[in-house]
């Protein structure tokens, strides 16, 4: 989901984000997965994991190495995405900005974090029409 930044403080980009990213080691706080790292993301052996492009294949959940030099067997998908971390609120109030309610996460932690988050949203708007 895009970014509003006028819904975030001035400092958002030059402080507060990069203050979280370097908290987490330039790292997905929950899966470890490395911002800008590039991966396939898929299954291997019943188990979701990411590939690299040295063909290292990790859990998904952990980032520990389940599987080596298997490059071309990961699936479903077989293109490489270049993992971009973001910053999450745990509490999904952008205006809690305590370092305690932010996270370092990639978009699909991110995404797996906001779900039921989304999911109530919809059905609490549901029929609710804006207008400007």
């Amino acid at each position: 989901m895009p970014i509003d930044y006028k819904k975030y403080p001035t400092n958002w980009k030059s402080e507060i984000r990069p203050a979280i990213i370097e908290r987490a080691k330039n790292c997905c706080e929950f899966c470890k997965v490395a911002n800008y790292k590039e991966i396939i993301r898929g299954t291997y052996n019943d188990l979701e994991c990411y590939q690299d492009d040295d063909g290292n294949i990790y859990d998904a959940n952990t980032s520990k190495v389940i599987g080596s030099d298997y490059v071309g067997e990961v699936s479903p998908t077989n293109r490489f995405i270049k993992v971009v971390l973001t910053v999450a609120h745990l509490d999904h109030d952008v205006n809690n900005n305590d370092f305690t309610n932010l996270k370092a996460l990639c978009q699909r932690c991110h995404n797996r974090h906001d779900v039921k988050f989304r999911k109530a949203n919809r059905k609490k708007n549901k029929g609710v029409i804006e207008l400007l």
